[in-house]
């Protein structure tokens, strides 16, 4: 199967099945009473969300799985090997796309968890840190081993080329397996921030996978780009859906999954520099203000927070922060082009 015809399918056939699957989803969610709880720890105009459906991440969850499994069979069908292209054992690119979808997916369920305790067990905190933790850490062990267990345990850095890290590699694994999900998800308090931003730096990953000649690569962050679409329909501002933590975890172990996949998880820094600032801004919020007992550097963290307070608009923001992503993206795909794929 052509590539490009297999990714414009990935994108067409996620896109409608995140956009036709929200005239279902949304009244059952309604229906169930699955609404949105908003905390008074947040900008107070939020309380208008108060009841907003939640775990709207199903759309593109279902999107981005359904159209890159019928892409990838009709590849199959036609005798293409897309799949496991771009690596030179095949078997090698089939454990980092299989384990790469299961650590979003095993996210995505945590998340669910969480949701359905806040919603339906009216627990505003949802699962307990401890219960949380734990069954990421598993996600990543698994994750990690499994990339370990099959040879990949090197990365390639810009400039430098490919680096073994030996055992620093679960540390390192960890560490941005972690920073990354939680970046994600604090980038989830706007009507319409975290599927835009995703959606840039899927189009991002895209492009260096095809620049690789990872095609399984680049039809799934197609996929997730095509629902990341389908989904802003129903999420763009006033949003009628939220992802809630199911759509939010899902997003985070699915970029990590993409990095990787790709050899070059230090790419998230550019490709999705947005979420490097959400995070950071809400560490350095925190430590500032124990290291001088109550003192602010932000007005609110995470910082698209900060700037809803110095007035701007929820749909100014969406926009200046996927602007900055997308140039990131270009950043990064220049990285990419000259000191990877050139080299």
């Amino acid at each position: 199967m052509n590539i490009y015809a297999a990714i414009a399918l990935a994108v067409v056939l996620a896109f409608l099945l995140a956009f036709l699957l929200g005239f279902a989803v949304i009244p059952w969610l309604r229906k169930l009473k699955f609404g949105q709880t908003i905390l008074d720890i947040g900008p107070a105009w939020h309380k208008s969300k108060q009841g907003l459906p939640t775990m709207g991440g199903i759309l593109f969850i279902a999107g981005t799985l359904v159209s890159f499994a019928a892409v990838l069979v009709t590849d199959g069908l036609l005798g293409g090997e897309l799949f496991a292209s771009g690596s030179v054992v095949a078997d090698s690119m089939k454990i980092k796309l299989i384990a790469g979808v299961l650590l979003a997916v095993g996210f995505g369920l945590v998340g669910f968890f969480d949701d359905y305790i806040k919603v339906v067990k009216k627990r505003n905190l949802g699962l307990t840190i401890l219960q949380k933790s734990v069954a990421e850490v598993a996600l990543m062990l698994a994750y990690l081993a499994a990339l370990y267990m099959s040879g990949n345990t090197y990365m390639l850095i810009p400039f430098v080329g490919s680096v073994d890290l030996g055992f620093f590699f679960w540390f390192f694994g960890l560490a941005v397996i972690y920073a990354t999900v939680n970046a994600v998800n604090f980038t989830d308090g706007v009507d319409g921030l975290c599927g835009s931003v995703t959606a840039t730096a899927a189009v991002a990953f895209a492009v260096a996978a095809c620049l690789r000649g990872m095609f399984g690569v680049g039809i799934l962050s197609a996929a997730l780009f095509g629902a990341c679409a389908g989904y802003l329909i129903w999420n763009h501002y006033p949003a009628k859906v939220m992802m809630g933590d199911t759509g939010a975890l899902f997003l985070g172990g699915l970029i990590v999954a993409l990095a990787y996949a790709i050899d070059c998880p230090l790419i998230i820094l550019c490709f999705g520099v947005i979420y490097v600032l959400e995070f950071l801004s809400d560490v350095l919020q925190i430590g500032y203000f124990k290291a001088t007992h109550g003192k602010r550097i932000f007005k609110m963290a995470p910082i698209h927070h900060h700037f809803e307070l110095c007035g701007w608009k929820e749909k100014k923001i969406v926009t200046v922060f996927t602007l900055v992503n997308l140039l990131g993206c270009g950043v990064g795909l220049a990285l990419f082009y000259y000191g990877v794929v050139r080299v």
